[in-house]
């Protein structure tokens, strides 16, 4: 069962009150910037891990001023990455983040046995459990050169979420490299007869996940198995099985280079 630390008490509760019961996540992006990208992040992994533990997840968003609606778009600067100046819900597509439902707190919904907020640290009290998350910082940055979109979102995963992120260019070219290497890693795993995850892998990617979705233990078992004894096979299964959670495109290159 997945369980999350509930912000308002400092204490673990379950992110569903049943088996198969609808989850409302609500996502309160605090604005069009990249803190608001993370909350929306968050909010994205904890719907696909509810999703893959059996639970349907009702997936919403508190509106937010978004610069591509009001024409207040602005160009990336120097030091600032491609999206700075992108509207949120653009910059969460670019990052496969899956639509969120515009639904506001006092508008009535389908009836769900949970609502579990993400919010801004700071963000105002609200009701029932919640998840916060940490600001991030923008620190000098690749320009507008082009970039693999999953790379911002490998790197705002690749951090606590409680924790402050500097996002710079250091932090992105690490991930580029990371989604680089196992894409290819990947690739040459599919070429070979398929095996199923291994027992004990799949446990620990579940547990780490399960545990107030700790991203960061998942992204250390996929480092273990990468340079592992596991058959070929079964590293192309556990990428792939762990790829549902993560959403970093890690089976894109699958035929690329016949």
């Amino acid at each position: 069962m997945l369980r999350i630390l509930d912000a308002r008490t400092g204490e673990p509760v379950d992110a569903a009150l049943a088996r198969r019961g609808l989850v409302r996540v609500h996502a309160h992006p605090p604005g069009s910037d990249f803190t608001g990208l993370r909350v929306l992040l968050v909010a994205d992994v904890l719907v696909r891990a509810l999703e893959i533990g059996g639970n349907p997840a009702w997936a919403t968003v508190t509106s937010v001023p978004d610069p591509e609606a009001t024409g207040d778009r602005a160009e990336p600067g120097d030091g600032e990455a491609p999206w700075s100046g992108a509207g949120l819900r653009a910059r969460a597509a670019e990052l496969g983040i899956r639509p969120f439902e515009d639904h506001p707190d006092t508008q009535p919904g389908p009836a769900a046995t949970r609502t579990v907020d993400i919010v801004a640290q700071g963000a105002a009290v609200t009701d029932g459990p919640r998840v916060e998350v940490a600001p991030v910082e923008t620190g000098p940055g690749p320009g507008a050169a082009p970039m693999d979109s999953t790379a911002l979102r490998l790197t705002l995963l690749a951090r606590r979420r409680d924790l402050p992120l500097s996002l710079d260019a250091e932090a992105l070219a690490e991930a580029e490299a990371t989604l680089g290497r196992w894409r290819a890693a990947v690739a040459g795993w599919a070429t070979r007869p398929s095996k199923p995850v291994p027992e004990d892998v799949r446990l620990r990617l579940r547990a780490a996940w399960e545990d107030d979705l700790d991203v960061l233990a998942v992204l250390d078992v996929l480092r273990s198995v990468e340079t592992s004894g596991i058959p070929e096979g079964a590293r192309f299964e556990t990428y792939a099985y762990a790829d549902r959670l993560l959403g970093l495109e890690l089976t894109r290159e699958i035929g690329s280079s016949l």
